[in-house]
């Protein structure tokens, strides 16, 4: 299987909510985390419970209450660990602002960060 990824993904926690319809037609909304950003997805922890793989869900990353970003995006694969369920996600709508507000702001803050002592191994 050929890896469709663009760009760089940077592992980073950003909390989210994230909304889907159930086969039922009922809403679920669930928080969760970001595992790590890339230019046009993402893969995300969600503790309760995943969409189906193919689903569209809404995406809110809630880092900065004053300025949460949303998207829409497709769910392309699931990790069904019952300890760290995920969902790996590719953005359909709303990429150009993901770029900007939170891809462009993962690698800022990776950047930044300084290896504690116990990396320099």
């Amino acid at each position: 299987m050929q890896d469709k990824r663009h760009g760089s993904r940077y592992i980073i926690s950003f909390p989210i909510r994230v909304k889907w319809r159930d086969e039922s037609g009922k809403e679920v909304v669930q928080d969760g985390l970001t595992e790590n950003v890339g230019p046009e997805g993402t893969l995300v922890y969600l503790p309760r419970s995943l969409p189906s793989v193919g689903s569209k869900v809404q995406l809110t990353v809630t880092e900065n209450p004053g300025d949460e970003v949303s998207v829409t995006a497709s769910v392309i694969r699931l990790e069904r660990n019952a300890a760290h369920p995920q969902a790996a996600l590719q953005l359909e709508a709303g990429v150009r602002v993901w770029k900007k507000k939170v891809w462009e702001a993962a690698g800022a803050v990776i950047a930044a960060e300084t290896p504690e002592d116990s990396d320099d191994w």
